[in-house]
């Protein structure tokens, strides 16, 4: 099978926000407990931190890690997070009914961020909490002195502000299972009130209000139209998040996901053109897509966790281990925002370690790689520049998701200042290979300097703390320039990145 694919240089989508390729870290599981967080293990640093950890999450160069949730922020009190360690108090967190130590708060989690060449993206708790601590916490986080809540810092050890610019106010205020959970009316109008506190305090603050939890609700897409309506003007971004997952074990209809991710996107982009209009306003909300991943491998043994009724410390939650099928579903997803990169200017993998995670541990042994680390990886360390708008033709197939999704799932990228292409490829087929054709125009003189694929005969192949390097990807493949053209053999099921020197 062939698939026909034009490259042109001046075909631009967006200049692609480098934030595209954050993280997350949420207290829940083991996470922070066990993840970033290991006093006695081996490779822990002064402060607890794992190195070994801090050195994976360095690789992914994740611009910004949202923290500290999640379910968890709706009914957390960040005052409870600092201060002296023996003093914090130990609390019952309801949205995963384990319990909170608090060993770990913001103060820690900057300094752990400064280590892991990331920023922090906060969230305030706008379900059991609303616009006082939101401004309190503020104040704690990032004014120089002279303040109650500055010199508290302060007197914790940080004489230093913080300096966080980036806001998320509140989590999945749409969904019922939320503490705190609000009508979107109610929900826009205190979003509204604690922006503008906030930005009392300091203009320059990004803020990220939510959207929906996913586009099955059934207040989707109402939702963001009432949102915005209330908040329009004292937003930046508004949140989606969406989970995939294949629990009828159909690889065809599970890659067909993207398509509705793409839908999710491009609908939303409209609600916002909607409420731009109806403002008269100049300005364009972003979408930050703070929450995706493939997230379904777990859910069983999850259930049977949280059925004990026990409370645990840092139990073992959301642990999906991936396999290669789900290598093939996360460069799909990322290919969509970049394509998708004029909407989407925040993107945060959920979560970065042990739940939901491209990086697990074990309690006082090794952390690897899972299998889906590596297309994040890669599109994190090729994917930034200029994403350019790309004409395809190819063979497709009907699924239950939506028709005519096409087999080849490809997307590009321009770094102008290091003078390099990178495509981006999904070969969905299950049995053939395709004939790669790509036409480059104004791109003369292209050559291939390299290509990656990830590809594994096993659709259900792991890495594990045993054989962390099942499913890993190779410099190999066939890809050539001849006559200002790029061919490529795009193996069944494969998972293919080729970078072209222009």
């Amino acid at each position: 099978m062939k698939a026909h694919v034009i490259v042109h240089r001046d075909f631009r989508i967006a200049d692609i926000d480098d934030r595209l390729y954050s993280s997350f870290l949420e207290h829940l599981g083991r996470a922070i407990y066990g993840g970033i967080y290991e006093p006695g293990h081996p490779t822990a640093d002064e402060n607890g931190f794992r190195k070994d950890v801090i050195e994976l999450v360095r690789e992914l160069n994740s611009p910004y890690c949202r923290y500290p949730g999640g379910n968890f922020v709706s009914a957390y009190n960040w005052e409870d997070g600092v201060g002296p360690r023996s003093e914090r108090p130990v609390r019952l967190d309801l949205a995963w009914r384990t319990r909170e130590n608090n060993q770990i708060g913001v103060n820690e989690f900057v300094d752990w961020c400064k280590k892991a060449n990331t920023k922090p993206m906060l969230a305030v708790n706008l379900g059991s909490r609303g616009l006082d601590a939101a401004r309190n916490f503020l104040e704690y986080c990032n004014h120089p002195g002279g303040t109650y809540w500055s010199d508290l810092r302060r007197k914790h050890g940080w004489a230093d502000p913080h300096g966080v610019k980036l806001w998320c106010l509140g989590n999945e205020m749409d969904g019922p299972w939320q503490v705190g959970h609000k009508s979107a009316y109610e929900y826009g109008r205190l979003a509204d009130e604690t922006a503008k506190a906030m930005r009392g305090f300091d203009k320059s603050l990004e803020l990220v209000v939510c959207g929906s939890s996913n586009s099955d609700m059934k207040t989707y897409p109402d939702w963001e139209a009432e949102v915005l309506d209330q908040c329009y003007d004292s937003a930046d971004h508004i949140s989606l998040h969406m989970y995939f997952a294949n629990r009828e074990k159909n690889t065809l209809n599970y890659l067909a996901k993207a398509e509705k991710l793409d839908r999710y996107i491009v609908t939303i982009g409209g609600v916002i053109d909607y409420i731009k209009a109806k403002k008269r306003s100049k300005k364009t909300i972003g979408i930050s897509f703070d929450e995706w991943n493939v997230w379904y491998h777990s859910n069983q043994q999850d259930k049977e966790i949280l059925a004990r009724d026990e409370w645990p410390d840092a139990p073992h939650l959301l642990e999906d281990v991936y396999n290669f099928e789900d290598v093939l579903q996360v460069g799909g997803i990322l290919n969509t925002f970049i394509r998708r990169s004029d909407r989407v200017r925040i993107a945060c993998i959920a979560q970065l370690v042990n739940v939901i995670a491209p990086i697990m541990t074990e309690d006082g042994g090794p952390a690897w790689r899972q299998t889906i680390y590596y297309p994040l990886y890669f599109a994190s360390k090729y994917g930034r520049g200029y994403a350019l708008r790309l004409v395809t033709d190819g063979p497709t197939y009907d699924s239950d998701e939506a028709d005519d999704v096409p087999y080849l799932d490809v997307s590009a990228v321009h770094d102008e200042m290091g003078k390099m292409v990178t495509l981006f490829a999904v070969n969905r087929h299950p049995d053939s290979a395709l004939d790669l054709d790509t036409r480059l125009e104004g791109f003369a003189g292209a050559r291939v300097v390299e290509q990656h694929e990830i590809v594994n005969n096993d659709l259900q192949a792991t890495n594990t703390a045993a054989h962390p390097n099942a499913v890993v990807p190779t410099n190999t493949g066939d890809a050539k320039i001849e006559d200002g053209r790029l061919r490529a053999t795009l193996k069944p099921l494969s998972y293919t990145v080729i970078r072209l020197a222009v």
